[in-house]
């Protein structure tokens, strides 16, 4: 998930370190870790274990944040959207990002594992590792790292359900990461063909770029905006969640669905953000329902 922080008028330290640290994008990593905790809290929710939780899977998140940023620099500097970052801009040093990143990412460790034991440590520690040192030179290679890439945007609700069970060894969190890994898909493939143009100029192989007309993007979107509508239905199926809310996945799903239809049909940029921002309107309403629905 790639969406850039939105750049204010005037940089100062702290805003910088918002945008190397992807704040916006980590609050919807805090969401769903948090969902994960609801979800997988069986009898009752401790909510002081739940803001732990929560802050040391925000910790890692944003040290992975500026870990990739260090090491996607030169790009960074070759794109329209991210040439103002603070590394790429000039107004941080590599060892200062990479100092940052490194410290915020062992906090995070360090207090999941003191808090929340060694299993969220470990899910989170695979989150780190799959983001900034798989997927993030993948990208350089394959289209198929928006594949890769999904992995550790889906692992943030598992965290959550480790801390809250002390177990990953059952369906439900795995039917979590589903949810979160097809989600993805066609959320990165309308960010990727909105911004082709800067993907073609640093060198990155996204689909939208390799696929010049875009037929293969609109299929592959409409494939998986359909594929998450069955998906979304094993919290019902597995019981962890009611009636109410598999309607209302039902719904939301084939919504987001003929948004995704529109976009194959005519690949402007207009139906691209329309897709954007149709998969982060539909993930929130999705956890909502499934929360209220537990």
């Amino acid at each position: 998930m790639s969406e850039a922080v939105a750049l204010p008028r005037e940089h100062t330290k702290f805003s910088d370190l918002l945008i190397l640290t992807k704040v916006r994008l980590n609050a919807l990593v805090v969401f769903t870790t948090a969902g994960g905790y609801w979800l997988g809290s069986s009898s009752g929710v401790d909510p002081i274990q739940l803001l732990l939780a929560c802050v040391g899977t925000a910790l890692v998140a944003s040290g992975a944040a500026a870990m990739n940023q260090v090491s996607e620099r030169e790009i960074d500097r070759l794109m329209h959207r991210t040439r103002r970052r603070p590394i790429p801009g000039g107004r941080m040093g590599v060892a200062e990002g990479s100092a940052i990143g490194i410290g915020l990412a062992l906090a995070g460790f360090a207090l999941l594992a003191l808090t929340a034991g060694w299993l969220p440590t470990l899910v989170a520690a695979v989150t780190l590792v799959s983001y900034v040192l798989v997927y993030t030179p993948l990208k350089r290679h394959t289209s198929l790292a928006t594949v890769v890439g999904a992995v550790p945007g889906a692992l943030p609700p598992v965290i959550g359900w480790a801390a809250a069970r002390g177990s990953i060894a059952s369906p439900e969190p795995w039917a979590l990461f589903l949810i979160m890994f097809i989600w993805q898909l066609p959320h990165f493939l309308a960010i990727a063909w909105m911004f082709r143009e800067d993907y073609a100029r640093a060198g990155l192989p996204m689909l939208p770029v390799v696929d010049k007309h875009g037929a293969l993007t609109g299929r592959q979107a409409v494939l998986w905006a359909a594929t998450v509508i069955p998906m979304s239905e094993l919290p019902f199926l597995l019981g962890l969640s009611n009636r109410v809310y598999a309607m209302g996945a039902l719904v939301i799903g084939v919504l987001q669905l003929v948004v995704a239809v529109r976009f194959a049909l005519d690949r402007s940029r207009e139906h691209a953000r329309g897709l954007f921002l149709a998969t982060i309107t539909y993930l929130p309403l999705l956890w909502l329902l499934m929360a209220f629905g537990r």
